[in-house]
């Protein structure tokens, strides 16, 4: 049995311009919304592991679905919201103008410091990302082989949770865009 956990493709959405606490959060939703750029190649590991996984798991966001129907476009997968990246808090800083990959920088941080205004707490993303590995294992169990084509940091907290739960594997995962980190039983 394995399990496969893929980052998604880079973003459609790549403005880094400068923009206020109120500015930042219409940005995180364009990004949400957005799709990913196609590559002219993809990681060939990547490749092998989707097209020889049984299933195929997505979050129900944009920029994971368009990834798993760029990589193989026949493929049917199964999108899911419990892979749903983490959210960032809001900020009610006025008057402040910083570039958006400042911004995502800063509230991330805050973010693992406790600080979940207007979104999941860490504590409630580590029991999702709880639930979501159990979610896999169960796929696994039944399929053998599974991959989820998700996101950065969600990804990283299954990881832990699969390393926690006895399954083998490097203990951080790719984060690179198109990426694949697969753990074992």
């Amino acid at each position: 049995m394995d399990i496969s956990l893929i980052r998604h493709g880079k973003s459609e959405f790549t403005t880094n311009r400068w923009l206020t606490a109120e500015e930042f959060n219409d940005w995180v939703s364009s990004y949400d919304n957005s799709g990913v750029l196609k590559e002219d190649f993809y990681p060939l590991e990547t490749l092998k592991k989707v097209r020889t996984a049984n299933l195929i798991l997505t979050s129900d966001l944009q920029r994971s679905i368009q990834s798993a129907k760029l990589m193989h476009p026949s493929l049917d997968f199964v999108p899911n919201r419990i892979f749903r990246e983490t959210e960032l808090p809001s900020s009610s800083l006025r008057g402040v103008k910083i570039p958006s990959s400042i911004w995502a920088f800063l509230l991330r941080c805050l973010w693992f410091f406790g600080n979940a205004k207007g979104c999941e707490s860490i504590t409630h993303a580590k029991k999702r990302a709880r639930k979501a590995a159990q979610l896999l294992i169960e796929y696994a169990e039944t399929y053998g082989s599974v991959a989820l084509i998700g996101h950065g940091f969600f990804n990283m907290l299954i990881a832990k949770e699969l390393l926690k739960m006895g399954w083998k594997g490097k203990r951080k995962t790719n984060s690179k865009h198109w990426h694949c980190t697969t753990y074992y039983l």
